[in-house]
């Protein structure tokens, strides 16, 4: 969990950390240890959990039309749940995500449909966006939607989805066509955001999908998948709006996903370096030990300001796709060092199945890629000060 100094951070309210020391001990009682043999099954079983503990409330806005995300509380979740379980960050994180738009773009009936049921843990989201050609390029999105009277009809493939293949609905983005140029073929006009249930017809698994830190993930496919016009989040033609907004969101908590990551390797390391002997001494008494701990500590700091800057900032309703981008950037890169250095003091133990430390390897390379790589996060940072006149 965020250490206790920076829960004094001017970015909290008593409630963050209050919050954040609640997870912490509900974690601590009810969070396995070590990796599942079944991960579809035990994703199904964190949601539930998650749900049931009431901690997924935070994943989704609330009643009402004005009704908002809390993003440091987001944030402060994922980086506690990071630090115990990387398979239950996933799962919290995936019915924030899955959902988010729905949150951010959602009409009251839409709503009240799908929103309550995320949050009990009793309906499991996706986010439908990635295609073989279009990943870090939203834009270049080629999954059709045509508009026969009153239902949009869906042809194309989505991959890398999590959740693939357990969820309950997929929030999916087509190109519809709606507002774009005449003869538009790609651009980030004309995309649709959908709701699509999985029992819908003409929605297939055409693949799973294994990584190295294991999740649920597939690749979908659509063909000739019918979806009532009652299901199209906002208005047609909006959705790379849509899908952009609720990145901003969510693109901070992958920052704080990476924090938790960290200070689990951190933490790690510390213990390694205190009880390994080595020399007639301890591993903590070298000089290049003492200085890789002091450069692991400062680079966490440096990238738990960022994301809580970026959380305290959005929650302010101001604009964070820079300081988003930010956070994201240099908490998972970070993360990666902090992590690497973990694993080196480890020495062969770090490498070895079943050490805390050979998972959490595993589990941060994936972030540095999902929701925008981090060569894209560099170009939006530089995109944003090219359009700042005073940058």
């Amino acid at each position: 969990m965020p250490a206790p100094d920076c829960l004094q951070w001017p970015f909290f309210e008593p409630r963050h950390a209050a919050l954040a020391t609640a997870l912490d001990a509900w974690a601590h009682a009810h969070l396995p240890h070590g990796e599942a043999s079944d991960v579809d099954a035990a994703c199904r079983q964190l949601v539930a959990q998650l749900g049931a503990g009431g901690w997924l409330q935070h994943a989704v806005a609330g009643d009402g039309a004005g009704a908002v995300l809390d993003t440091r509380a987001l944030c402060l979740i994922r980086e506690t749940l990071a630090w115990h379980n990387g398979l239950a960050d996933f799962a919290f994180a995936m019915q924030g995500l899955g959902s988010g738009a729905i949150s951010l773009a959602g009409n009251a009936a839409q709503r009240a449909h799908y929103l309550p049921r995320v949050a009990a843990g009793q309906a499991i989201a996706a986010f439908a966006l990635s295609e073989p050609e279009a990943g870090s390029d939203v834009a270049a999105m080629a999954c059709q939607g045509r508009w026969e009277g009153d239902a949009l009809v869906i042809d194309g493939e989505k991959t890398w989805i999590s959740n693939g293949g357990i969820a309950d609905f997929y929030v999916v983005f087509v190109r519809s066509g709606d507002g774009a140029p005449e003869g538009a073929t790609r651009g980030a006009k004309g995309i649709t955001a959908v709701v699509v249930d999985a029992t819908t017809p003409g929605l297939q698994i055409a693949e799973r999908i294994e990584v190295v830190a294991p999740h649920p993930l597939a690749r979908l496919r659509f063909a000739g998948c019918r979806v009532p016009r009652s299901q199209v989040l906002g208005a047609p033609g909006e959705g790379f709006k849509i899908a952009m907004r609720t990145l901003d969101v969510f693109r901070t908590s992958v920052a704080a996903a990476a924090l938790g990551f960290a200070r689990r390797a951190l933490h790690e390391a510390l213990a390694r370096a205190r009880s390994r002997r080595l020399f007639d001494g301890h591993l903590a008494d070298l000089q290049l030990t003492q200085a890789r701990l002091a450069q692991m500590a400062t680079g966490i700091d440096a990238a738990a300001l960022l994301t809580y800057r970026a959380a305290w900032q959005r929650d302010q309703g101001r604009g964070v796709t820079r300081e988003a981008a930010m956070a994201k950037m240099t908490a998972t890169e970070t993360a990666q060092q902090v992590i690497d250095g973990a694993v080196q003091l480890w020495g062969g133990l770090g490498v070895t199945r079943g050490q805390v430390v050979e998972s959490l390897y595993r589990e941060i390379r994936a972030l540095r890629i999902y929701e925008g790589a981090t060569e894209v996060q560099q170009l939006i940072i530089a995109r944003e000060l090219l359009r700042d006149p005073v940058a």
